[in-house]
């Protein structure tokens, strides 16, 4: 597997056009766009190799820190700069917090993987909750005027098998001392000696979860390293439940301007499809697109004139900008295809999942996030889908099959939470039927402008069990997880 890296998202047609290209000659004509931005590549020789760093260097990409214990790609917002409602374009700060930690050999050698967002946008659409780093904007006022822009801080958030939602620190980080946050937060770390003694162990929550950390002494430390004391922190308005994928048709904040998202079915892409985005790009655009934190693809700077024909031509290359919401709420980790932890095939599971549903529940049109994962390390972000499914195996008449373990009501935002397991495990093949007995209900018996995560909330776990089961049936455990992620979470 080959992985890379794009921070902020952003890329321009060129660079497209040649993971297309390696991707055609080297990956069996197929990519896949991660959770953090990046594309993956699978299928690549040692020996091919060479010509495959010399290709990306040639576009500007590399493939530097983008696995291992190391700063990974830094997410943020892929409308930076072009959302009209955002509070600020945080992208120049994702590139100078790249530039320090990429290649730069201080930091090479973390305790383990390491994640940071910074967003500028008010949907905090990079998941903020669920890195070790997180910075989103907010601003500062007198009197009802906006005197500074900057950000709120938080630490230590990670999915895995034992989810940990970051927790907020009480500073104001000024624009100018973003990059001193980051580097000194990666010091804490990397100097850290008890986040080395067990590699399960060995992300930054754990601080908090096992070594007795508070916001408190995180802060402390910090200010430590900086030298200096942060400013307290200022109010935010968290995001409510709001889909975060960018699909569709939108207006820049530049006149006459649109953004037009594809949605990327689980993430999966072909060579071909990735050659005609690009090319579309240049066609009816500026040639800038954008990869999601939701594993799809968005084309910037389209005249509006433009984005009619856009959409139909992007529909023809398998890149529809109109998709259900089960097509725009799911997301899918690597799965047994390619990684040596899953436990469940993922990828091709997903595609058949979604339409099913779509079949089983046409023009459902609610917010939904449906979450795939073929393990407990949660690639796929289960802990915080409205819906989130667990790879698992079942013995069935002496055989083995795959199946998966339900997680209902995460969410992330104003109401962020882990996702609490309900005691159901079930066939991959009777999956679809589950959830179908699930939405149906909800349709049924939901209050006036309910959306499902506070149906949810409301209703107990043997409700939810007994729904999704259609029947009563015994509270089924989740086994313990096994194994460490090899993919990104």
């Amino acid at each position: 597997m080959l992985r890379i890296r794009v921070p902020n998202g952003l890329l321009f047609s060129h660079q497209l056009r040649t993971i297309s290209d390696i991707a055609e000659e080297f990956g069996r004509g197929q990519a896949d766009i991660t959770v953090r931005h990046n594309f993956q590549l699978h299928w690549i020789t040692a020996e091919a190799l060479p010509l495959i760093f010399e290709r990306l260097w040639s576009a500007r990409l590399t493939t530097m820190s983008a696995c291992g214990d190391d700063a990974r790609n830094i997410t943020g917002c892929p409308l930076a700069g072009l959302d009209a409602e955002e509070i600020c374009d945080a992208s120049p700060l994702v590139l100078r917090s790249t530039d320090l930690l990429v290649g730069n050999p201080e930091f090479y050698n973390l305790p383990r993987k390491y994640k940071i967002s910074i967003t500028g946008c008010r949907s905090w659409c990079c998941y903020p909750e669920i890195n070790d780093v997180a910075l989103t904007a907010t601003s500062r006022r007198a009197d009802g005027v906006v005197v500074e822009t900057g950000f709120s801080l938080r630490v230590a958030g990670a999915l895995s098998a034992k989810p940990f939602l970051a927790r907020k620190l009480n500073v104001f980080v000024g624009w100018n001392q973003v990059t001193d946050v980051i580097l000194g937060i990666t010091r804490i770390f990397r100097d850290s000696g008890v986040l080395r003694e067990h590699r399960e162990r060995a992300r930054m929550k754990y601080l908090f979860k096992r070594h007795g950390w508070t916001e408190e002494r995180f802060q402390e430390e910090l200010e430590s390293r900086l030298g200096y004391s942060l400013d307290p922190a200022e109010p935010e308005e968290a995001p409510g439940d709001v889909f975060r994928d960018h699909v569709g048709v939108h207006r820049q904040r530049q006149d006459g301007y649109c953004y037009v998202g594809a949605s990327v079915l689980r993430g999966r892409v072909s060579a071909a499809q990735l050659r005609s985005a690009a090319d579309l790009a240049d066609r009816y655009a500026s040639g800038e697109l954008r990869t999601t934190t939701m594993q799809n693809l968005v084309i910037v700077n389209v005249p509006e004139r433009n984005t009619a024909a856009f959409s139909r031509d992007l529909d023809t290359a398998g890149l529809p900008v109109e998709a259900s919401s089960f097509r725009r709420g799911a997301i899918a980790c690597t799965g047994t295809e390619f990684c040596r932890l899953a436990i469940t095939e993922v990828k091709g599971f997903s595609r058949w999942l979604v339409e099913e549903l779509d079949a089983r529940l046409p023009g459902f049109d609610q917010h939904l996030k449906l979450n795939i994962t073929g393990c407990p390390n949660s690639c796929g972000q289960h802990w915080i889908a409205d819906i989130g499914i667990e790879g698992k195996k079942v013995k069935v008449d002496g055989k083995f099959e795959d199946a998966y373990y339900f997680c209902v009501g995460g969410s992330v935002g104003k109401f962020a939470s882990i996702a609490r397991p309900v005691g159901y495990r079930c066939r991959a093949a009777e999956v679809p039927a589950a959830i179908e007995r699930l939405l149906r209900r909800y349709l049924e018996m939901r209050e006036p402008g309910e959306g499902l995560r506070p149906f949810l909330a409301r209703h107990s776990n043997e409700e939810v069990r007994f729904w999704l089961a259609g029947a009563e049936v015994e509270e089924a455990q989740r086994d313990p997880p096994k194994g460490r992620a090899a993919v990104e979470s």
